[in-house]
């Protein structure tokens, strides 16, 4: 996910990409990955993979340099901003275009392109669907 987190074609290249536009793609990345498998996959390994990221995520922080309460601050917002996405994310096969694209514009920089996000987004899901869990986690989570 990290390397599709780097997909240059989801930022705004005037400005580039920051540590805040990378976290918001992988949150989508991460939100869409969850919600296709919630239902075929084990919760466990699920609650896994979702640990150990929200874990990278943490210690990418520390990298930065915040200090620990600025680390626990950072965390509880990252976090929430996570589960605000997943929970917009939810019903994203009945939502039209105009809705998806008001979605994104929530969490994304305005200067961006909003359909190709989309666009790549609907492919990101498609991608998903044709994979299993296992194949696209391996490595992280021990079968």
């Amino acid at each position: 996910m990290i390397k599709l987190t780097r997909n240059k074609i989801l930022y705004n290249t005037d400005k580039g990409d920051t540590f805040y536009d990378r976290i918001i793609i992988f949150f989508f990345h991460l939100g869409f990955l969850l919600k296709e498998f919630k239902k075929s996959e084990d919760k466990e390994n699920l609650q896994k993979f979702f640990d150990f990221c929200v874990r990278q995520i943490e210690l990418s922080i520390r990298e930065i340099g915040y200090g620990d309460a600025t680390i626990n601050k950072k965390m509880k917002d990252y976090v929430n901003l996570l589960f605000s996405i997943i929970d917009n994310i939810d019903s994203w096969d009945s939502k039209n275009e105009e809705q998806k694209i008001k979605i994104i514009k929530y969490y994304i920089d305005e200067n961006s392109n909003f359909q190709n996000i989309v666009d790549y987004f609907e492919k990101y899901v498609l991608f998903l669907r044709n994979n299993t869990f296992n194949n696209l986690t391996k490595d992280i989570i021990s079968p």
